[in-house]
């Protein structure tokens, strides 16, 4: 029976692998969370409530910078990570660039080493699509190595794969780092723009709304996400690999708040300000590697997503 060691398992991504993984497999969990005060605590406990006490499922609750607190692993076999964890916004992170840089690079240098000294052969890293940034060649491919980031968060996931690169190298570690496109579903964390946009919604509230609406995003629904992490956790034909996950159909802001609309049959009140730093035009995944490499195939259109999302908030 294998045991797999995931960061950031309490949050919206994680919580849904871990209960994927209880559903479909019969492997061991281990958790690491240090439940930051980015949202509040109780979302997170919510987000674990079906699983927390389930035996198969063991919770560490830590900060991944704290290198002393991986000894209460010490004695755990592991077989794999998947490294969800990492302090996550483009916009916060031009307010503080410091603590981004700490927990998403250090932290994430912390577990290569945990890796290397527990002899872990397959590592997982959630990167972000974020790192293409001003790139103007759309749709985006991992081959072109034109990245133009313009915030610090997504400088801090290019460092990451970086160091994967080096571990990967020098210490014989799997590293597939996955560069997310939008991801959404239910959990969403609360300030993203489709969450955002529904609370306000529902309880006839204004909208912030940056720019004219034009700028283009690959939503991808977080199942999808999780098909294609199952797909990088049992690959094993290279050592290291970059990998966009996305939807491969960007849609408008205008459209989505179209399609928000229309799935909650009410209209959204919108207060427009301009585009803010950081923000880039345009997200726009080239899955044919993901396809290739790992059989992945997104089969959640934005309108079924958003249907499941409603489903969801209004619960």
């Amino acid at each position: 029976m294998q045991t797999i060691l995931i960061t950031g398992g309490a949050g919206f991504i994680g919580s849904h692998l871990v209960e994927y993984l209880l559903d479909t497999t019969d492997y061991q969990i281990l958790i690491i969370d240090n439940f930051d005060t980015f949202y509040d605590r109780e979302i997170k406990v919510k987000n674990i409530s079906s699983f927390i006490n389930n035996p198969r499922v063991r919770l560490y609750e830590f900060d991944i910078r704290e290198e002393d607190s991986f000894t209460q692993l010490s004695n755990s076999t592991i077989d794999a990570i998947i490294h969800l964890a990492a302090k996550a916004g483009v916009r916060p992170s031009i307010a503080d660039p410091i603590s981004y840089q700490d927990v998403n690079v250090r932290g994430t240098q912390n577990l290569l080493e945990f890796s290397k000294n527990k002899g872990i052969k397959q590592f997982v890293f959630a990167s972000s699509s974020s790192v293409y940034g001003i790139n103007p060649n759309y749709p985006w491919r991992e081959a072109d190595a034109q990245l133009f980031p313009i915030s610090p968060y997504a400088s801090t996931k290019i460092s990451g794969e970086l160091l994967g690169h080096v571990y990967s190298h020098l210490f014989n570690i799997r590293f597939i780092a996955l560069r997310f496109f939008t991801v959404y579903g239910p959990r969403q964390r609360p300030d993203l723009a489709i969450h955002q946009f529904a609370r306000k919604l529902i309880h006839d509230q204004p909208a912030t709304i940056y720019g004219d609406g034009s700028t283009l995003r690959d939503y991808t629904y977080v199942s999808d996400i999780i098909a294609g992490i199952m797909g990088a956790l049992h690959y094993d034909k290279s050592m290291y690999e970059v990998i966009n996950l996305g939807n491969n159909q960007p849609i408008s802001l205008n459209n989505l708040i179209d399609a928000i609309e229309t799935v909650f049959s009410k209209k959204l009140i919108q207060n427009k300000f301009p585009e803010q730093p950081g923000d880039v035009a345009v997200t726009y995944a080239d899955i044919s590697k993901a396809k290739e490499l790992l059989g992945y195939q997104p089969v959640v259109d934005i309108k079924k997503g958003l249907e499941l999302f409603k489903h969801w908030i209004l619960s």
